[in-house]
């Protein structure tokens, strides 16, 4: 079973399927550690991560894809990812959903937002025409051809021009025949629950660190009918702040000493596999 048939039986079993973003392998493999049946590759972290920058589209295609790639072969578990708008007209999408199942995901959020785009959680969002997206979101799905890639259709209608117009957008994503709908840009639980009673059928919520919405837990949000629950930004912001803790500490004490709680090294050494690689070279190493 390969990572997009293990994650649509992981919906299937009508819990609601926690995934916390990862911006890089490593942070990937202890959500995995973690327990979580899967994890999200962030745009918002991944963009971070590679060039430090903020989230508003200057990733690239293969950038993307190569991010993806690597996450693949760190983890088991399936892999949601950030596929931006598709980069380009219908033919960069439909190489975007090719390169995106080659690179071994499990499913993949496609926007609407005009190019280049920007995180859901920022100001300046401007939208392409709905119906030219659904016709976007209808090229991803030929592109899928046989393989059972999850598309999911993402707006980010509600921080541009409120919930209404992104209720509607979801619904058109879903008669266009997405997997799942998403509708990003959420900060408060009414729309939360505005989103949960207007929109029926399989859906995505992403909370986001920072604002009211956390105060839902897994429970009320699979109560409220959402299958999917991304956490983009949970590890991406812990990992900076201890990295900035320990830093402050190491540059005022001189010492790593005092510092916030770090793995060992016999423990980081798990993580990154080194066990498996040591036994290859025990027994085929010269």
């Amino acid at each position: 079973m390969n990572a997009a048939a293990r994650l649509r039986a992981e919906i299937a079993k009508g819990r609601i399927v926690m995934s916390p973003g990862a911006p890089d392998s490593v942070s990937a493999r202890l959500v995995e550690k973690a327990g979580f049946p899967a994890v999200y590759m962030t745009g918002f972290g991944a963009t971070a991560s590679r060039i430090g920058t903020p989230d508003i589209g200057l990733l690239t295609q293969t950038e993307m894809t190569e991010h993806a790639r690597n996450m693949a072969r760190a983890v088991s578990i399936p892999i949601i990812a950030d596929a931006d708008t598709g980069y380009g007209g219908p033919s960069n999408i439909h190489r975007t959903v090719r390169e995106y199942i080659q690179a071994g995901v499990a499913a993949i959020h496609l926007e609407d937002q005009v190019a280049p785009k920007r995180c859901g959680q920022l100001a300046g969002i401007r939208l392409i025409d709905a119906e030219e997206n659904a016709d976007r979101l209808r090229c991803a799905i030929e592109a899928r051809g046989n393989d059972e890639l999850v598309i999911i259709g993402r707006t980010d209608a509600m921080p541009a021009v409120g919930p209404d117009e992104a209720i509607r957008r979801a619904k058109l994503y879903q008669h266009a025949g997405v997997d799942l709908v998403f509708v990003d840009g959420i900060k408060r639980i009414a729309e939360v629950e505005a989103v949960a009673k207007a929109i029926s059928g399989p859906k995505v919520v992403s909370i986001v660190d920072g604002n009211e919405t956390t105060a839902l837990t897994a429970r009320d949000l699979e109560a409220m009918g959402f299958q999917v629950m991304l956490y983009a930004v949970t590890a991406l912001f812990s990992a900076t702040k201890a990295i900035a803790d320990a830093l402050a500490n190491l540059k005022s004490a001189g010492t790593p000493r005092g510092g916030p709680p770090q793995h060992t090294y016999a423990e980081y050494s798990e993580l990154v596999d080194l066990p498996f690689h040591q036994s290859l070279d025990d027994r085929y190493g010269r």
